[in-house]
């Protein structure tokens, strides 16, 4: 399905030097503010208190959040099960004990409706956290090798390579944004970068398998001409994908609440960056690493000298 035909071929790789330096400087930028701001993390990872409560009425969310951050909490609330259901998740400081935290809380909404009641409480300890951490880190190692594995056994290790090191680098994007804009980063945000490297690399594998069957068809043509001209056939694909995927992202940033906020800024950073990484990150990086069609099409074998003499009779 095709929305428009570009009828040119877009010389892509003729500037693909000027983008990689470019995506180069971001890159380094982007450790740079991980490397001294660090990450925000949330409750899940710092450790803190959860507490459900119910209300008899469709809660106030937006009204619970105001109260808590008025009084001086650094909270995270959000509907959980129903719309009379509100879980909050707050941070504790070392000097206050979970059984206060959680009174004091309770009183405060009290002040604003006498029949809510408190469901739990729970603590999550900073072990929990450190573990969690920890895990989140394997998940996106694992993903990264079974990517690099996935692309090496559907085309060559030079696209496995070049779409790792693209997708490594919008997820590295992300987190340094976090980092410098100190938004906090929990695990939803976790499950949106795990989710941004599947969509980088399916992305990535479109074009790939345009520049294997481009590696076939374009017998006389250069590398840079032949990537260029797998680029080109995608782009009207990409826009579709993009653009709708994109269109769900931004209504959840926009009519989602906090709750969804961080979740879906992080999608809107890693599609922008993911389909610039595809096209400008990894295709040059395949160029580079020497990819030939070669790789792809055997060679016509020469008849031996005996088929072509006739027999002497």
């Amino acid at each position: 399905m095709e929305f428009f035909k570009i009828r040119r071929t877009i010389p892509f790789m003729r500037y693909a030097l000027v983008f990689n330096v470019i995506s180069l400087v971001t890159f380094l930028l982007a450790v740079f503010f991980l490397a001294t701001r660090g990450l925000n993390f949330s409750i899940e990872f710092t450790g803190g208190t959860l507490l459900e409560v119910s209300y008899q009425q469709s809660a106030d969310v937006e009204g619970v959040r105001q109260s808590l951050e008025k009084a001086g909490y650094k909270a995270e609330v959000q509907n959980f099960g129903s719309s009379r259901d509100v879980l909050i998740r707050m941070h504790v400081d070392k000097s206050q004990s979970n059984a206060d935290l959680s009174q004091k809380v309770l009183n405060l909404l009290r002040t604003s409706d006498g029949a809510v009641e408190l469901r739990r409480v729970e603590y999550v300890g900073p072990q929990v956290g450190e573990e969690l951490a920890e895990y989140g880190a394997l998940a996106l190692l694992v993903t990264a090798v079974g990517i690099v594995l996935y692309l090496w056994m559907r085309f060559e290790w030079r696209f496995g390579l070049s779409a790792i090191i693209a997708n490594l680098h919008d997820v590295v994007i992300i987190l340094g944004s976090f980092a410098f804009f100190q938004w906090e980063f929990s695990l939803p945000v976790l499950a949106a970068v795990l989710a941004v490297l599947g969509y980088s690399v399916n992305e990535s594998v479109v074009v790939f398998d345009r520049v294997r069957e481009m590696l076939r068809k374009l017998r006389k043509a250069s590398i840079p001409e032949v990537i260029d001209t797998a680029i080109t056939g995608t782009i009207s694909r990409t826009i579709i994908t993009h653009g709708s995927t994109q269109v769900m992202v931004t209504t959840m940033l926009i009519f989602g609440g906090p709750a969804l906020h961080y979740f879906a800024l992080a999608l809107t950073i890693g599609i922008l960056f993911g389909i610039y990484s595809s096209v400008l990150v990894a295709s040059p990086l395949l160029m580079w690493l020497g990819v030939d069609r070669t790789q792809f099409v055997k060679p016509v074998k020469k008849a031996g000298k005996d088929e072509h003499e006739g027999a002497v009779v």
